[in-house]
């Protein structure tokens, strides 16, 4: 809102100094301050109104050490986060960036379905919460909602060059949007480029980086490519909005675990939406050029920064719980802004503490199943799952767990950045 403010008044009174807000760095460096400010100030008066409703969290019994300490410490803290998210992009983003609109539209949605789960479990007394199967419906329709507007809204699309070796279609559904936008290189050369329709997204460690949805959709045959592509890659982003979610869901069993690698992966997700918005890194890397998509640096700013200050109160010993007001509003964020960058092939490796978690607990329910169906009884691979409950049980600290998590979420995200040359 405050941009549309001051270029209003830069426009009608030239006032002098507003033009800053112009620049997407200053506003992407005041999102991030902002929101550190609302979840280090503002998250205090929460946790105290909290403890004082006595919102506690209720701790099942499972034989971990320091669990009964946990028992009480106020929860839905992720109402900070999210509020720390919201507030500076409403101030300082153009909300009718389709792309804005979208994180926004994100956050909210599975913040709710958090929030009503919590709301289940802490005033109704109902240790379960929401339904799982509700929880589900909820992710798809997010993902049904995400899905529609990238396959459809007009102001999605990427930036082609339509001379040289590349052609200008990569793909039977890719459709220029405008054409004709001219570029001077370094050396002389002039190249042309348009901006193009195309669901594609990019393949990681490979030289044609791009895979076409189409392509995929191509295996029904020719005639079946218009009718399946939008099903297909509607699919996939239902897919990942509910994997990832839920991974961010499991991943927060440990004190400062889920914020700390959600903040790693958002600083990644950051530098992705920056060059890829950039059309001079975007040619120096060969990487896709989407359009308008730098405006995505104000929300991850407000994003990185919101995690970094609820860190400061959910870090061991935790002052306060996000809940899954917090957690699912988390990994819908971070599988919505990886959908949009078009890198959501490479979220085994950014958001691998997600996936390693997740895995663990698929893998000891199924082997649990099966070796009772053999053997009469059933057997476990881990101690306990998730993970982190495991190395709990073999008698680690729960902050040891949380740092090395970090640094192997640090390091998988090097290795996602480095991606971007290994082609």
């Amino acid at each position: 809102m405050l941009y549309y403010l001051f270029t209003y008044l830069r426009e009608n009174f030239n006032m002098p100094g507003v033009g800053v807000f112009y620049f997407i760095s200053f506003r992407a460096a005041m999102s991030v301050i902002l929101s550190l400010v609302i979840s280090l100030v503002y998250g205090k008066r929460l946790i105290r109104y909290l403890h004082k409703k006595q919102i506690g969290e209720t701790v099942r019994n499972l034989g971990l050490e320091g669990e009964k300490q946990k028992s009480g410490t106020p929860t839905m803290g992720g109402i900070i986060i999210i509020a720390a998210i919201l507030i500076p992009t409403l101030l300082f983003a153009r909300i009718q960036n389709v792309y804005i609109i979208l994180m926004i539209i994100s956050t909210i949605w599975l913040g709710l379905i958090g929030f009503l789960d919590d709301y289940i479990k802490v005033f109704k007394k109902n240790k379960e919460g929401l339904a799982g199967r509700f929880k589900i419906l909820g992710q798809i329709g997010l993902g049904i909602i995400v899905g529609l507007t990238m396959y459809n809204n007009q102001h999605v699309y990427i930036t082609r060059e339509t001379t040289g070796d590349k052609p200008a279609l990569y793909s039977v559904d890719d459709k220029i949007v405008k054409d004709g936008i001219v570029k001077v290189d370094d050396k002389g050369a002039t190249h042309t480029y348009a901006r193009v329709k195309s669901v594609v997204t990019t393949i990681p460690f490979t030289k044609n980086h791009e895979l076409s949805y189409s392509k995929i959709a191509s295996f029904f045959g020719e005639n079946a490519v218009g009718f399946m592509t939008p099903i297909i890659y509607i699919i996939f982003v239902i897919f990942i909005i509910v994997a990832v979610s839920n991974g961010a869901n499991i991943t927060d069993g440990l004190d400062g675990l889920a914020t700390g690698t959600s903040a790693i992966i958002g600083i990644c997700l950051a530098l992705f939406a920056y060059l890829s918005g950039n059309f001079n890194f975007a040619a120096y890397l060969n990487i896709m050029q989407i359009p308008n998509i730098d405006e995505l640096s104000i929300f991850i700013g407000a994003f990185v920064g919101a995690c970094i200050g609820f860190l400061w109160y959910n870090s061991y010993p935790a002052q306060v719980f996000m809940g899954d007001t917090g957690s699912l509003a988390l990994g819908g964020i971070i599988a919505s802004l990886a959908i949009i960058i078009r890198k959501e092939l490479l979220i085994p490796i950014i958001c691998g503490v997600f996936l390693i978690e997740n895995m663990s607990v698929m893998i000891q329910v199924v082997y649990f199943k099966y070796t009772k169906r053999r053997y009469g009884e059933g057997r476990r691979i881990f101690l306990m799952s998730p993970l982190h409950h495991h190395y709990q049980k073999l008698g680690y600290h729960e902050s040891k767990i949380a740092i090395r998590f970090w640094i192997i979420g640090i390091v998988l995200a090097v290795l996602s950045v480095v991606t971007l040359k290994l082609q």
